[in-house]
């Protein structure tokens, strides 16, 4: 790697520290925003941090057996589905702790979901509400 290269990396590496929050820089930070918010609140913010790092890690080793499938040849057999199925049980598992997390009921939420869906393509999905959703429609 030449100079100019490294430079410029570091450079980089300055500005991305300049532009992350306290919290995300230092222990001490992200410790005491996380007594905050539980002070304020009723979450349960070790359980929150939890739910969502392992929906996100859950999810991509799905969504790493699904693109390995469709995109490198990787068959489509009995086995893979039950490994689908696998990961399918551990995002819900993280989907419950959040739920804990938040003081939400499970039920709450899917039907939240359900009626958000309704009311955004009523019948039935059509790409231009998918596109274009009113405001306020998350």
């Amino acid at each position: 790697m030449n100079d100019e290269v490294k430079k410029f990396l570091i450079e980089y590496c300055d500005f991305v520290t300049k532009v992350t929050s306290e919290p995300s820089l230092h222990n001490d930070e992200l410790f005491e925003r996380m007594k905050k918010i539980e002070e304020e609140s009723n979450i349960k913010t070790a359980r929150l941090l939890t739910a969502a790092l392992g929906l996100g890690s859950e999810g991509g080793e799905f969504v790493e057996i699904v693109k390995k499938i469709f995109l490198q040849g990787k068959p489509f057999t009995e086995d893979n589905v039950f490994h689908m199925k696998r990961e399918l049980g551990d995002i819900i598992w993280y989907w419950a702790t959040a739920c804990m997390a938040l003081d939400l009921d499970p039920y709450e939420v899917i039907n939240e979901n359900k009626s958000k869906l309704e009311a955004r393509y009523g019948k039935g999905f059509k790409v231009e509400k998918s596109e274009h959703r009113k405001d306020g429609d998350l």
